[in-house]
């Protein structure tokens, strides 16, 4: 049995308390993304498009926010189950692989199952399928470019590498919060010549090889907890918010749309800065580390990273925007009301679990851990953050101020 048709019938099994359908149903659509091996981009871009789907076919049936575009209208009675069930449906089938197409159609059924049959549940059925249709109208202008259009840097003649790195399209495509995709880049990484680039060679040349003895047990913990790229990695600390108590529907769908939209700006952000930039990783630095005019950088012909190294450039950090973007929309959300204790598993330390009782922490926490992963310089990790504070702001000035 799929691993997502499990985690449904262990959601609607269990008393939940705090939880509702659209936490629930975010669980769901991450496990099932998670499945389908999409590269971490087209897994956000995925999933922004269903949370934005699933708020507008929620706010269309409970009316508690002011109706932004799309706009759909719901009928008095409308199942909000239904609906929210719909809208997941579609969307999945729409945007994930082919072959994901029975666990997301087997997760349907079980949920309708337990919806009585009627007229609010035909009606929630439809105005799901309307919030989907209402979401892919307006990215219908968020066209991904094929891939070949890559053109590899070379020579007549001479070998490179031959696997594509990843996204390069992501910079033509349509932002849902920011003007354009480069309206965020940042200045350009430390010249070769600086201080700060021999700090940054230095401090990853030391603590992210992958045999490295200056890294701690602890270090070394943090980075095979943030080997993990897939959203579903984040999406738990947005539900440790979600499931708290005293919240509805309505509230959740709309801080998943915030929060997936603003992760899906910062990529297309960050990758349009990284292929503007071509910056070069770790492993390619310190391997020529004698050609950087640096007397301060010494050259380590074995040098490898700590994990292996993502098929993308180096500048800036892609893990470090996206947390801080999210880190952004949950303090705008928060408030001055209490945090609950922040919290999600990864898949890439055997499902270990790592709690924090601030935001920032959290934040800071994912750029360590690139760091200690042998993959990210630190000045990299620094800019992510700012770019990803921003992108957040953004998203959280649109969606979670109260109405006039």
């Amino acid at each position: 049995m799929p691993a997502a048709l499990l985690l449904l019938a262990a959601v609607l099994a269990a008393p939940r308390a705090r939880a509702d359908v659209v936490t629930d149903w975010n669980r769901i659509a991450t496990q099932v993304a998670t499945e389908a091996k999409f590269p971490p981009p087209l897994a956000n871009r995925a999933l922004a498009q269903v949370q934005t789907a699933v708020y507008v076919a929620v706010n269309a049936i409970t009316r508690e926010y002011p109706a932004n575009k799309p706009l759909v209208k719901a009928p008095a009675g409308a199942s909000l189950n239904a609906a929210v069930a719909s809208a997941n449906y579609v969307m999945l089938l729409r945007l994930l692989p082919v072959e994901q197409a029975p666990a997301v159609k087997a997760a349907y059924e079980a949920a309708l199952e337990r919806i009585a049959d009627g007229k609010g549940k035909r009606d929630g059925i439809q105005v799901g399928k309307l919030a989907a249709a209402a979401v892919v109208a307006a990215r219908a202008n968020d066209v991904i470019e094929p891939v070949e259009s890559y053109r590899p840097a070379t020579q007549p003649g001479v070998y490179v590498p031959t696997s594509l790195p990843a996204v390069p399209n992501w910079p033509q495509r349509t932002p849902w919060l920011l003007e354009n995709a480069a309206q965020l880049r940042p200045g350009p990484p430390p010249a070769m010549s600086s201080e700060t680039w021999a700090r940054d060679y230095n401090e990853i040349k030391s603590l992210g090889g992958k045999t490295s003895t200056a890294r701690t047990q602890a270090q070394t913990d943090l980075a095979h907890f943030w080997e993990a790229n897939m959203p579903i990695i984040y999406y738990g600390v947005v539900q440790s918010v979600a499931d708290q108590p005293g919240r509805e529907p309505t509230r959740n769908a709309r801080l998943m749309m915030a929060v997936a939209q603003a992760m899906d700006d910062a990529l297309i952000a960050v990758f349009e800065a990284k292929y503007h930039y071509n910056f070069w990783r770790p492993i390619t630095a310190i391997r020529n580390g004698d050609r950087d005019v640096n007397e301060a950088t010494v050259r380590d012909p074995s040098w490898l990273p700590f994990i292996d190294t993502p098929m993308h450039p180096e500048y800036p950090c892609a893990h470090c925007i996206v947390s801080a973007a999210m880190g952004a929309v949950l303090k705008a959300e928060v408030g001055s009301d209490p945090l609950p204790v922040l919290a999600t598993t990864s898949y890439t330390a055997n499902g270990a679990r790592r709690e924090w009782k601030d935001i920032d922490a959290f934040v800071l926490e994912v750029s360590e851990a690139r760091i200690y992963d042998g993959v990210h310089f630190r000045t990299s990790t620094e800019v992510g953050r700012e770019m990803g504070q921003k992108v957040g702001e953004l998203s959280a000035a649109r969606y979670l101020q109260p109405p006039p």
